[in-house]
């Protein structure tokens, strides 16, 4: 709507990416501050509580009667500010709002199950959800490919030209990190906004990476690919703005958790700008924290198939160390510190090349 304003009633300011990203930023923001403690309400009231694992640490069973699925909202109010702030017309942009539409529908089928039977792994069979997700992350990628023309070109940190041309292979590659990023966030939604800090600093690296791809001088001078997605800035500024205000009742002790409404999708969509950015591998560094909690249950599983030995004491990782003892405010921020860490590692790189 905004982008609209600016051509119909000649207002340049609104012409800005980084003008409407600030907007949409607060917008979600402040949406999301008014709608959550109202869905916070409804939710008690409904007990729409989150059901604990029988298998997670003893400290876990005091949260059984805090509200989820806060998700919902904060996507809601991300999919709104989008909507009035992006030029409908750039066709990465709308792959993003596809993306969040997606697995935001997935999510909350997944956290409907789990508080309608009140039982943590009554959800959407593992099989059933993986399906859900090729679908959602095949149909994104189709729609890069048929709608967006997109460069199936694989780019490398360090390098400044594309070191193979995938072709049709590129589905294969962009349905993997979709699904992988997706999953990889939910697992790490375990703790009192443990993902939220690392899925806002992802966020803001992406932010960064997006409108230098999408800046045809700024792409020339660091030497990195350009592609029209900068409209797509305003939709990640809008889940930051989204994010910050869900990590207002989110953070320890938690008022809401986000559930998989929230979670797969957040996921979903920073695999969706690591393909858009051409920055698959540097989502490795930037979503650290994912990478390492996802690799302690690989880890443990394999371990434990393998030899009937443990590698930790629980997986996924951060509940290792509550076994060992550790606060859970401790085990929080020393995340939140390698996650704002690795980020700003990977910004560093981009002008390795």
């Amino acid at each position: 709507m905004l982008y609209w304003l600016h051509q119909i009633l000649d207002i340049n300011i609104l012409g800005y990416i980084t003008i409407r990203a600030g907007i949409s930023f607060f917008i979600a923001l402040f949406l999301t501050l008014f709608l959550m403690p109202l869905f916070i309400k409804w939710a008690q009231r409904t007990s729409s509580v989150q059901p604990i694992n029988e298998w997670a640490p003893q400290r876990h069973k005091e949260k059984a009667s805090t509200p989820t699925m806060g998700g919902v909202v904060f996507i809601f109010a991300t999919l709104v500010a989008s909507l009035l702030t992006i030029k409908f017309s750039n066709m990465y942009a709308v792959g993003g709002l596809l993306t969040l539409f997606l697995f935001a529908i997935i999510g909350f089928q997944d956290d409907y199950a789990k508080v309608k039977k009140n039982e943590n792994l009554a959800g959407l069979k593992a099989r059933t959800k993986l399906f859900f997700q090729i679908v959602a992350a095949v149909t994104i990628s189709s729609f890069l490919c048929i709608f967006a023309d997109f460069n199936t070109d694989l780019y490398v940190p360090f390098f400044k030209s594309p070191v193979l041309d995938m072709g049709i292979f590129s589905i294969i590659l962009w349905v993997l990190v979709i699904i992988a990023t997706s999953n990889a966030v939910n697992l790490t939604d375990g703790l009192d906004g443990l993902a939220t800090v690392p899925s806002l600093a992802a966020l803001s690296s992406f932010v960064i990476i997006i409108y230098i791809t999408g800046h045809a001088s700024l792409s020339a001078y660091l030497l990195m690919p350009n592609f029209d997605i900068g409209e797509v800035a305003i939709i990640a500024a809008a889940l930051m703005g989204a994010l910050s205000g869900f990590l207002w009742f989110n953070c320890h002790p938690a008022e809401i958790f986000m559930g998989d409404s929230g979670s797969l999708t957040v996921g979903a969509f920073l695999g969706y700008l690591a393909i858009i950015s051409k920055s698959e591998i540097l989502l490795l560094l930037i979503g650290s924290i994912f990478v390492i909690e996802t690799l302690s249950v690989i880890l443990q599983v394999g371990s434990f198939k393998l030899r009937k030995k443990r590698v930790f004491l629980m997986a996924p990782i951060h509940h290792h160390f509550e076994m060992k003892n550790w606060a859970e405010n401790k085990i929080i921020v020393r995340f939140w510190i390698i996650a704002i860490l690795s980020n700003l590692l990977a910004l560093m790189s981009l002008k390795i090349r």
